[in-house]
């Protein structure tokens, strides 16, 4: 059995402790918080699991060998360093940190400690998401020409990182992910309403190797929740509802036809109405799982074959990366910048 500390009880730390509870490879056997109130909930809730209010004893503990940390943005660094100097492995929420020298830290911490650094980027261990690079990967749509990402809701609503830091590293990583690639660039705009200097909404324009755009749409400030996420091939077009359980995935037979062969310009509506491909809309099957509950038995997995995670440090870097480099672009009136 692997014996692990989750620290922060709070948002999301409670969706850990709930998936590990029962789980047949893992115990748990610390929960750290420093509000006496989430560890009075979390010992009512998991009998038998020892909760403290100080962090290091849980990490340092004999009985811990891995440490999983949802904690808020700005911790990140301390914990998951704590962690790594003490010979634990570590699973971090995203971001992987709230700076790039953090992340390039933590990044060469771990290769000289010989321990596993893994992040949470959830999205990567959707089934749903995994069926779409599929599609991507092996060219069904044709060459990729934009991708258009919706991430949005009504809260909650944070003070210590901004929407895209909060929303837009989820469809920071599934894009690298499907695309096999970082940004090169990046441009974005937004406002902060709420809290001054911290941005409710931002959009953001990042460009890719291939010169595929994908746009981010971050707002924790909509009335709707929206999890959209469009793909435009230069063959077919697919999209992607994380909300829609049933029907995630739709592939569209869409396209405008090669104007050289077809329609040598397009001058006239009747001519337009020529240029376009109407075709049918494919519903593939998806086997939905739970993707928290994939994720979690990905890091056991590796470290029982001390195996590279999917979304390891590097990964996570390369967010934090694209993140720093949104966060200069809003600081410079939307100018595009290098990431």
């Amino acid at each position: 059995m692997i014996k692990l500390a989750v620290v922060g009880a709070g948002h999301w730390g409670p969706n850990l402790i709930n998936n590990l509870y029962t789980h047949k490879d893992a115990w748990i056997s610390w929960v750290a918080d420093a509000n006496p109130s989430r560890l009075a909930t979390v010992a009512e809730r998991f009998p038998g699991v020892q909760t403290t209010d100080d962090a290091a004893a849980a990490i340092g503990a004999e009985d811990t060998d891995a440490v999983l940390i949802a904690t808020p943005t700005n911790t990140h660094y301390l914990f998951a360093k704590q962690a790594l100097e003490a010979g634990k492995h570590v699973l971090v929420e995203k971001p992987l940190a709230a700076t790039v020298e953090e992340a390039e830290a933590l990044c060469k911490l771990a290769a000289e400690v010989g321990r596993i650094l893994m992040v949470g980027h959830i999205f990567v261990y959707n089934e749903a998401s995994r069926k779409a690079k599929e599609y991507i990967s092996e060219g069904d749509l044709g060459r990729v020409y934009y991708i258009s990402m919706e991430r949005t809701n009504l809260g909650p609503i944070r003070v210590d990182v901004n929407a895209a830091w909060d929303l837009a590293a989820h469809d920071i990583s599934l894009a690298s992910y499907w695309l096999n690639a970082d940004p090169i660039t990046a441009s974005a705009v937004g406002g902060a309403w709420i809290n001054r200097g911290v941005e409710d909404a931002v959009f953001a324009t990042l460009r890719y190797p291939g010169d595929v755009l994908v746009h981010l749409h971050a707002s924790w400030l909509n009335p709707k929740k929206s999890r959209g996420i469009t793909v435009v091939g230069e063959r077919r077009m697919l999209t992607f509802d994380d909300i829609n359980m049933n029907e995630p995935i739709r592939v569209y037979d869409k396209k405008v036809r090669d104007e050289r062969t077809d329609v040598p310009f397009v001058d006239t509506f009747a001519s337009y109405r020529m240029s376009v491909r109407d075709g049918d809309i494919v519903i593939p099957k998806v086997q939905m799982g739970e993707p928290l509950k994939a994720e979690i038995n990905h890091f056991l997995e590796c470290i029982e074959n001390n195996s590279r995670p999917l979304s390891a440090g590097p990964e996570g870097l390369a967010v934090v990366k694209t993140l720093d480099a949104i966060t200069r672009s809003l600081a410079e009136g939307g100018r595009e910048v290098q990431v």
